[in-house]
Parts: structure tokens; sequence; C-alpha cells
């Protein structure tokens, strides 16, 4: 079974992203049986669509290389390379052109909602599914995990191949797609789903003194130290439960429960919890960033195996439509 996931070059990560992706996307590399192969790309084409900073984009696109990295992608047990590292992707983008009604892309909720929060319409945010198609299409991937908001770009993918195959015979494999819930419920700051965009997130690799600040702002209620305070309603716990065990969160209840501390301690808690866990991957961090000829040979080593797969699956379909003679 080939696992494939797309990586926004994005700059800094938070633990929403970890916990709602990254965390299951590593830990997919090996499943104990050897049956699952993941392949995962840095989505350098698809940045262009928002960003037109040269220096931004091959400074997010390095980084977040690093940050995979010392997350535990294993350029061994994974397939792991940046977009744009191979073109043949862009080929069958086009192919697929020709296979995509305009009727199909027009009912494209994210192209909808990004030109409604006035991002500017142009071609390739237009036909973003269709890349997309070509990523997942591509590489035979039979699961794409993703985000509620992607579901309808896999489901377009499916289309777009069905439609191929039904003109050309059985040639694309029809990629699932997979949910996970956790995405949902890791709450920012605020309460709402931890977003960049929100502004209310705690990131993974900031400064001490800078996640010590967003998890301070984590809103509560407003009871005082005397007061008991309610745990499972708590956005703090919610937070707690990522990171610590069954046995600690007990204990936690009980402290919740026990008159004399504030939302303050249980803060200063879960900062513990979060600098104990990233601590050995913020060191990772540290020396991928100081050696970033290494971080380009193993880029480029994912590029190469990734290449020869796609170089045969797009034999076979400009076989197919007559473009090899």
């Amino acid at each position: 079974m080939r696992i494939l996931s797309g990586i926004q070059p994005s700059g800094t990560i938070h633990i929403g992203n970890y916990f709602g992706m990254i965390k299951k996307m590593i830990e997919s590399q090996d499943d104990g049986q050897g049956n699952r192969e993941l392949f995962a790309f840095i989505a350098s084409y698809h940045a262009l669509t928002s960003v037109k900073d040269k220096e931004f984009l091959q400074k997010n696109i390095f980084e977040a290389a690093v940050n995979f990295l010392a997350l535990g992608m294993d350029p061994e047990k994974s397939t792991f390379w940046v977009q744009s590292d191979v073109p043949e992707v862009l080929e069958l983008y086009w192919i697929l052109s020709n296979h995509t009604p305009m009727g199909l892309l027009e009912r494209a909720h994210s192209y909808k909602d990004k030109t409604a929060k006035g991002i500017n319409a142009n071609h390739g945010l237009f036909s973003y599914p269709v890349l997309m198609a070509a990523d997942i299409l591509l590489f035979d991937s039979n699961i794409v995990p993703v985000g509620k908001d992607q579901i309808q770009h896999v489901e377009m993918t499916r289309d777009i191949a069905a439609t191929f195959n039904h003109t050309y015979g059985d040639i694309l494999t029809i990629p699932e797609h997979k949910i996970d819930t956790v995405v949902q419920s890791v709450p920012g700051t605020d309460g709402a789903k931890m977003s960049k965009s929100y502004g209310n997130t705690i990131d993974m690799f900031g400064t001490k003194k800078g996640i010590k600040k967003q998890v301070m702002k984590i809103v509560t209620d407003s009871k005082e130290l005397e007061d008991i305070k309610e745990w499972d309603s708590c956005n703090v716990y919610t937070l707690c439960q990522l990171f610590m065990s069954d046995d600690e969160l007990v204990e936690l209840q009980k402290r919740y429960a026990t008159p004399g501390e504030g939302y303050g301690h249980f803060k200063l808690t879960l900062l513990d919890k979060i600098n104990e866990h990233f601590s050995p991957f913020a060191q990772r961090r540290e020396h991928y960033l100081n050696n970033p000829d290494e971080v380009k040979e193993i880029l480029a080593h994912g590029a190469s195996k990734a290449r020869k797969i796609a170089q045969e699956k797009l034999k076979i379909i400009r076989d197919a439509v007559g473009l090899n003679y």
C-alpha cells in the first residue's frame, strides 16, 4: 500500500500540524509488516500560487525539509523529495487537464473560498486540483491522508482518473482519502482549531520565550485560585492530553479538583511537557540547519527515487495517449 502526502513549504510548524498529520505520517513509514510505502513531497509548485518571493520560497522549502527530517522522516524508509525536482508531474498535469471538465474545477470549494478572501484568481489557483491529481496519480498512490478541506480534491482526482481510464484503459490507480479526526480536535490558544490563519498556534520550534508566551495566552475561564476547576472543558487540559500518559492525566485531574492552583500553574505544566517532548527533535533540527549540504543530498536522493518511478509511469501514460511514437 502506497501512502502519499504533500507538505506545504509554509515555514514554521505548530503542534496542531504535528499531532494532526506529521506524527502519523512519520509512523506510517514502518508498520512492522513492511507493506506500507510512504511518499512525501514538499509542494514547491503548489506554493507558487501564493508565494511570489524567490528567497522566501527557497527558505521555506529548506526549512520544511529540515523540520520533517528532524521529526523523523527517514530517507531510507520513505521517498522524500521536492516536487519541482520531479518535473514529470507537470507533463501529467497537462495530460490530465485534457480529461478535466471545466465544471468540475468551477465547483472546487477551495478555489471559491480563496478568491472570496481576496486572493487573486489565476489559472494556477484554478487548476490547482489537476496538479494535485497529477501528484497522486503519477505514483499509483492508494491512500492520501488529507484534512477535511482537501477531501473534495481527492474526489476530483478520482473523477479525473476514472475519466482517463474510461478512455485509455485501467492505467491510473484510483486513490482513497484518509481523514484523521485528531486534526479537528487540536485546539488553538483561543479554543478554535489551531491554525496559523487564526493566529492561535503554539510553535514546535520557536524560542522558549516565544512558546511560553503562546502557552500563557491559552483562553480559560475566570475561576480563582481557591475555586475547583473543570478539567474536561479546559483548553489547557485538552492540550495536555496530547503529551501525558493516563496516570499523569489522572494526577492532573486531581489538581484541577483541588483548590490552591490557578490556570497559570496548569499552563506551566503543559509548557514543561511541550519542551520535554520536542527537545530531541529540536536538537536534530539544529544539526540539519547547520548542515545544509546533507539536507540537499537527502532531497536529491529522494528525488532520484521518485523520478525513476515517475518516468516509468509516465512512459505507460505517454504510450496510452499516443505521445510515444
